[in-house]
């Protein structure tokens, strides 16, 4: 990799990493090491970095590679220009900020045709210098004499305007300059949106009605009121702007001119044309494109921060405690449409559906319950999975009947859970349900993912786009692409922190396995349809396309339950099985003795295998997988109940303290479920006792909470809750 040194030196001092940690995860990225591999199995290379850390590293060198791509651009434009020196050459080969780089290529930049441009290519550049320097004791009569030596046309005026239209450029495109205009933004820009006076009345509009008539400082501006304010301003509601003190950045530019040289009265003409060019250069040119840039900058900032956000949230969602392989029944409630019911195997695979209409306006609530209980019994069900939308409460009630008047023993064992719908329409729809049922329609697609995503939510929403699981905050309004890769690798980063069975995986599972993707994923599939369950991980290596690097890769994340050598069934790497084998050997006993009893395991001495391959990081990673192989990281699901009492939300008052489950959680706070069909806000000033900066320390996506109800908007739809002091109680 060209530039690794500099890279390493650079990433080193930003991220306050060792040089040698960080030089070893350039390389590995280099040679085609995915994240999560890195992180796990190349601790003695990296010296422990975490996946955080590396992910860090490996976003950096994306833009300083795309920063050298761009040096190329520019140091073969200005080359070509034939104005490239020594020094200047210098100057770009040690940027490696995007801003500067910019700076330093603006004067040699191809541009549209400016009024500077214009001026130059009637032959004024003479004049402009003629001004800078201040010598002239009369502007009006050197540009005469300029113009007799071109034989030109123009007038005086003309002349000298554009002269000044020269200078405006220069000052527009002074390094000097545009960095002072720079560091007056970064201490003192205020952000101001105002209303469209022609929107101002209008029902789309009031949702920003906070920002009709807006201001703040800058750096001061948290991300979801930037998004709110630029979502506006897309809708045609609003009109952002960034602002700072003209009056005080002109002043400032003007001391940057070449002082007069006398005080003369014809210097002194000079310095007022020079001065005029300054502040049109400012309020032409420089401050357009400074606002501009700053603009560009905050929404990116803001732009991040939430994909951070979003990143997170979608986190907790992927590794929700999953219900395990069970027989579920799946339902879609609704009124008037009914709800659709599915029943699953242990597996997940579709056995039954149908439709039934417990609910006004049918109340077929007999037929219903008659056909409920005899599924549950058909199927042997184990739990059922009932979906979070629209007559999701009372069809909990009506299948809490179904259960309660079932004879003994079938309704004996069965557990009730909520579970959210969000993405799964988006699910239903999509090539991936068509493909898996396409004998069946949207509804009996979106009651399979609910009774799937209960027996394991991440290998269920890893078919949807992670923007349609409806955890974000503006993720429609940030950077697609930035959000896309950000949120690619967060599930790729859980589906390898949980581990996937190699012989129940679906393909879009096994695609975010570490080093496989869309390809090798069907292979693997193919093979097993072909061949049957797999019985080791080394006969992987008989999948077509798939080779010894994407073995290494993926090989230490695929468990194979009950396989013949149970380390298949573990995160140990098979590059390290030996070291396992040895283990057993020295202690007289089996690999499946030494993961069965803890006495023989507590008797290794895992400094006797330290190795110039293997080291100590390594071997304590081994000896707790070995403790328990295979372990599932996530927790144990949990049931919920809504207070009985609270339908809607003409039932809430003040002072009420209920139940709730976070349903989504973003910088201003968390969005709590009460079973009133609409999520009400724990502003994150009312999350605890303390302040808190950041809701994620506080609450987790799909926590059980006790939030206690401080406002009731019903015009609007809003309500206020708070946490503060109940968890105490």
């Amino acid at each position: 990799m060209e530039n690794i040194k500099i890279f390493t030196r650079l990433i080193s001092s930003e991220l306050h990493l060792q040089e040698h940690a960080v030089e070893n995860t350039l390389k590995l990225l280099d040679e085609g090491c995915t994240i999560p591999f890195i992180s796990r199995y190349r601790k003695e290379r990296t010296g422990g970095l975490d996946e955080v850390q590396i992910t860090a590293i490996s976003n950096r060198l994306e833009q300083l590679q795309e920063i050298a791509k761009r040096k190329e651009t520019v140091i073969r434009t200005i080359t070509e220009q034939e104005k490239m020196t020594p020094e200047l050459q210098k100057r770009i080969d040690d940027c490696w900020d995007s801003t500067t780089l910019e700076d330093i290529y603006l004067p040699y930049k191809p541009k549209r045709r400016t009024r500077a441009q214009v001026a130059r290519e009637q032959g004024l550049e003479p004049l402009a210098k003629i001004l800078l320097e201040q010598r002239e004791k009369d502007p009006k009569r050197a540009a005469n004499y300029q113009l007799s030596i071109l034989n030109s046309q123009l007038s005086v005026e003309d002349a000298l305007k554009g002269a000044q239209d020269i200078i405006a450029e220069q000052v527009s495109e002074d390094e000097r300059s545009r960095n002072q205009v720079r560091s007056a933004f970064r201490r003192e820009a205020f952000i101001e949106s105002k209303v469209v006076k022609s929107k101002k009345d209008t029902d789309e509009a009031q949702k920003y009605s906070d920002y009709f008539e807006w201001e703040e400082p800058l750096k001061r501006c948290s991300s979801h009121r930037l998004l709110a304010m630029r979502r506006g301003e897309n809708e045609g509601i609003l009109r952002v702007s960034i602002t700072i003190d003209d009056d005080e950045a002109i002043r400032r530019l003007k001391r940057n001119l070449p002082p007069s040289p006398s005080k003369e009265r014809g210097s002194q003409a000079c310095r007022k044309l020079l001065e005029e060019a300054v502040e049109d250069g400012y309020k032409r040119l420089l401050l357009p494109s400074i606002e501009t840039e700053f603009m560009n900058l905050s929404k990116e900032k803001a732009d991040e921060e939430a994909i951070r956000v979003f990143a997170e949230n979608l986190r907790q969602l992927l590794l929700s405690a999953p219900l395990g392989q069970k027989r579920v029944m799946g339902i879609d409630p609704g009124f008037r449409t009914g709800c659709k019911v599915v029943c699953l195997d242990a597996q997940g695979s579709l056995l039954h559906h149908e439709a039934i209409f417990p609910h006004p306006p049918v109340n077929h609530r007999m037929q219903a319950t008659v056909h409920v209980q005899q599924m549950m019994k058909d199927y042997d069900i184990e739990a059922i999975a009932i979906g979070n939308g629209t007559a999701s409460r009372e069809t909990k009630e009506f299948v809490e009947d179904c259960i309660k008047s079932l004879p003994s023993p079938y309704g004996s064992g069965v557990r009730l859970f909520v579970v959210s719908e969000d993405g799964a329409s988006v699910y239903s729809a999509s090539k991936v349900a068509r493909d898996e049922f396409p004998d069946e329609d949207v509804t009996v697609r979106g009651a399979v993912s609910i009774g799937r995503r209960l027996m394991d939510p991440l290998a269920e929403l890893v078919k949807i786009d992670p923007k349609s699981i409806g955890v974000g905050q503006y993720q429609h309004d940030v950077d697609q692409t930035m959000l896309k890769h950000s949120l690619d690798q967060m599930v790729e980063s859980c589906v390898n922190l949980v581990g996937v069975n190699l012989n129940t995986a679906s393909q879009h599972l096994l695609t975010y396995v570490s080093g496989l993707g869309p390809v090798l994923a069907q292979n693997i599939v193919n093979y097993r349809k072909a061949n049957g369950a797999f019985t080791s991980r080394a006969q992987l290596k008989k999948v077509p396309r798939l080779g010894p690097a994407a073995y290494q890769q993926c090989a230490g994340f695929l468990r194979i339950p009950n396989a013949r050598n149970p380390l298949d069934n573990s995160a140990v790497h098979p590059e390290s099985y030996h070291v396992v084998e040895q283990m057993a050997k020295d202690q007289g006993c089996s690999v499946s003795d030494l993961i069965n009893n803890k006495d023989t395991r507590e008797q290794i001495d895992i400094k006797r295998y330290v190795t110039d391959e293997v080291g100590l990081p390594t071997l304590t990673d081994i000896m707790k997988e070995l403790e328990k192989p295979g372990r599932d990281p996530r927790e144990q699901i949990e049931a919920f109940e809504f207070d009985s009492s609270v339908q809607t939300v003409e039932d809430l008052r003040e002072g009420m303290e209920l139940p709730g489950i976070v349903t989504n959680i973003t910088n201003f706070g968390a969005f709590v479920d009460i079973g009133v069909h609409q999520d009400g806000l724990v502003h994150v000033s009312q999350l605890a006792d303390r302040y808190v900066s950041d809701p994620t320390q506080v609450v987790r996506l799909h926590q059980h909470v006790r939030v206690r109800v401080i406002g009731v908007d019903l015009r609007r739809q809003r309500i206020s809750l708070s946490m503060k002091g109940i968890n105490k109680k």
